[in-house]
């Protein structure tokens, strides 16, 4: 693995003691905004899981609560290492990579007053200049990022990370994801299933309809339209998780490291544009799906993230 040159070591280091500080966590809005636009696929979740609790208490001897509740609880186990190597495909870092990421992360968290050994670092194969906190604490980049970004570069990404296990975002998001899955997986096989209408005989398939059509006025009457939230949901968790990028951002840009990040972004910035093709070249449709793709998009444009960066005083130092 090629080392970038030590002569070019841009990140200052603290001096003296590291001081912990005594809140190390803390949930902000929008880890709380994203917990809450979830709780209608909970809720579907739930009801799934507890018909599946239910049929299976009849096929063994187990009671169905006991199944439900082995759901209920599987979020809290502990198996953030399954997760990052199976889930996420992530590696450990080589002793030579470990080398040089870990004393910038001890830097990092040094700042923030946070123990470093709290999390865990891991690699992430790509080509890309990229980082992920995930979990409770799984702290991943790139092979590539740590190939090619100077010290202070590679500090204000993982600071970016660090506030995202800092402010709750990447545990929320986890649970979101994990107990809205089974409510996820009964959607699609819904919609598998609709597919094979056709092959239905049509009176079946009018009774199908008939008898979906009727649930469905059923619950939207009962709920007052509240089943036809989820369809709007996922423009507002992407909204949710834009703003939460900008609050790592912050935390980032708090500990000193603006213009480090800012220096990370300028390159992505112009690499974007040279991907970027004229808009005159795609036509109307392209625009109204490019328009889609924005609003469904988990990260804010880099033109609006280095505009809040270079809005705080710690970029101007």
């Amino acid at each position: 693995m090629t080392m970038p040159p030590t002569d070019h070591d841009d990140l200052p280091r603290r001096p003296g003691r590291v001081h912990m500080a005594a809140r190390q966590r803390g949930t902000d809005i929008t880890a709380l905004g994203s917990l809450a636009l979830h709780v209608p696929h909970v809720a579907a979740s739930l009801a799934v899981v507890f018909v599946v609790s239910y049929a299976l208490s009849y096929l063994s001897n187990l009671p169905w609560w006991l199944l439900l509740g082995c759901w209920v609880v599987s979020g809290a186990l502990p198996c953030e290492r399954l997760m990052a190597r199976w889930l996420f495909r992530l590696r450990y870092p080589t002793p030579e990579e470990d080398g040089r990421l870990r004393p910038v992360w001890r830097e990092v968290t040094a700042r923030a007053g946070v123990d470093a050994g709290a999390y865990q670092l891991w690699i992430e194969e790509s080509d890309a200049v990229n980082a992920m906190a995930a979990a409770g604490h799984i702290v991943g980049v790139t092979s590539h990022s740590l190939r090619t970004l100077t010290p202070g570069q590679l500090a204000g990404v993982l600071a970016h990370e660090l506030g995202h296990h800092a402010r709750g975002h990447a545990w929320a998001s986890l649970l979101s994801l994990w107990y809205a899955l089974p409510a996820r997986l009964a959607w699609r096989l819904l919609l598998r299933l609709a597919t094979r209408l056709d092959r239905l005989p049509t009176g079946v398939a009018a009774v199908v309809i008939g008898v979906t059509g009727a649930v469905v006025v059923a619950l939207a009457t009962a709920t007052y339209g509240l089943i036809f939230l989820p369809l709007a949901t996922p423009y507002l968790v992407a909204a949710v998780s834009r703003r939460s990028e900008l609050r790592a951002d912050e935390h980032a840009a708090g500990l000193g490291f603006a213009p480090q990040l800012m220096a990370v972004l300028h390159q992505e910035r112009l690499r974007e544009e040279s991907r970027r093709v004229p808009a005159t070249a795609l036509g109307a449709a392209s625009t109204k799906d490019g328009m889609i793709a924005r609003l469904l998009d988990s990260h804010p444009d880099v033109h609006t993230r280095l505009h809040r960066l270079q809005a705080r005083p710690e970029s101007r130092r």
